[in-house]
């Protein structure tokens, strides 16, 4: 593999989600992932109903360009074979229960003295150690707990969670971005990332208000922005436009463009702090008019303004996109007799060309453990 972390060898010790993804954009990167399984492999082997060829859907999306090995952590040999292949490591990343990484041994206390360098990263639910640490943690359990839930959805609906794997996602990113910095410092040391830190982490301005202001927050109606308005999705004469409205100018062009000029000296109307006194009343004229049109026509109209517009699409429509063609977002890996189609790398680096390679078999780089440990 090519790319900044050329060279450069982490091991992965980890399952589902959080993990592999952190593994996945480290392997993207052109680090050598050594994928360590236990004899059933990882769970994510077996959650998709759908395969491609012997892969499974959802292990493929998440295990590409990397290797797998098979090595019993819970007994002498494995122990033996794992702190071999550390030694050859910079990097360790695990997301086992914290209970489960102390037992197996696989922070840096326990590692330092088989490699000091060694970078142990370790993304669980609620820290290593915390008053929750041995909690079970999944991603809809910190939506939960977080608020994230509380704030998803119309004001009258449950509690909901985002569409897709939003913790998971986010903890995998934190936990390569924890990584990279301890490997920049040159330095071996422990990296503790909980998801619950994570999301509250991210819920930085509305936990701000909460926390400076006592500004408890709330849901909006169709997806509203709780300080800018307009900015949420609206209905049409055909499908849903999303409308960002940052400041007055964009407001204004808005407005000459809907022929609606009275809107500019309307004083409910005319800048951004009387519209956010006066939501509803806007909210429902601006309603009025996209009625008119369908939701493409108002993006084509708007855009090209400057107006942040865009028609609400399904999935199935952004990956066909020019956009996704453009910037090489879905890709296809040559796996044996088929063929895996998978979403590409976000990060694109002058000069580097993009490879992949299908994601490991269950144990089929096994020969690294003859070449490390001696039989």
């Amino acid at each position: 593999m090519s790319g900044p972390l050329a060279g450069i060898r982490i091991l992965e010790i980890g399952h589902m989600l959080a993990g592999p993804y952190s593994g996945l954009l480290l392997s993207d990167l052109g680090a050598d992932v050594i994928k360590i399984e236990p004899r059933e492999g990882d769970i994510g082997r077996k959650v998709s109903p759908h395969f491609i060829g012997p892969h499974n859907e959802y292990f493929a999306s998440l295990n590409r360009n990397k290797r797998s090995v098979v090595i019993d952590l819970a007994c002498t040999e494995g122990q033996a074979q794992f702190h071999e292949l550390a030694r050859s490591a910079r990097a360790l990343i695990t997301n086992l229960r914290p209970s489960a990484i102390k037992k197996l041994g696989l922070t840096y206390d326990a590692l330092r003295s088989v490699n000091p360098r060694l970078v142990c990263v370790a993304l669980t639910g609620f820290g290593i150690d915390s008053p929750y640490a041995d909690r079970p943690a999944y991603d809809y359990v910190i939506q939960a707990m977080t608020g994230v839930m509380q704030l998803t959805g119309e004001p009258e609906s449950p509690p909901t969670k985002t569409g897709y794997s939003a913790v998971d996602n986010s903890a995998g990113i934190m936990g390569a971005l924890g990584l990279v910095a301890k490997l920049v410092e040159g330095k071996g040391g422990q990296v503790d990332v909980a998801m619950y830190d994570v999301m509250l982490s991210q819920l930085n301005y509305i936990a701000s208000a909460w926390l400076n202001s006592s500004a408890r927050p709330r849901r909006y109606a169709q997806s509203a922005h709780p300080y800018m308005v307009p900015a949420q999705v609206f209905p049409t004469g055909e499908g849903w436009l999303t409308l960002f409205i940052t400041h007055d100018d964009f407001w204004r062009k808005f407005s000459l463009e809907c022929g609606r000029p009275q809107w500019l000296t309307d004083e409910r109307f005319a800048t951004m702090e009387a519209r956010r006194a006066n939501r509803d009343a806007v909210v429902a004229a601006i309603a009025e008019v996209l009625r008119t049109s369908g939701a493409r026509d108002w993006t084509s109209r708007l855009a090209p303004l400057g107006v942040v517009a865009a028609e609400v699409s399904t999935l199935e429509d952004a990956l066909a996109s020019e956009q996704v063609q453009a910037r090489r977002m879905v890709v296809d890996i040559p796996a044996g007799d088929t063929t895996i189609r998978s979403i590409g790398n976000p990060l694109k680096i002058a000069g580097q060309a993009e490879t992949f390679r299908p994601p490991p078999l269950l144990g089929e780089h096994n020969e690294l453990l003859a070449e490390i440990v001696p039989s």
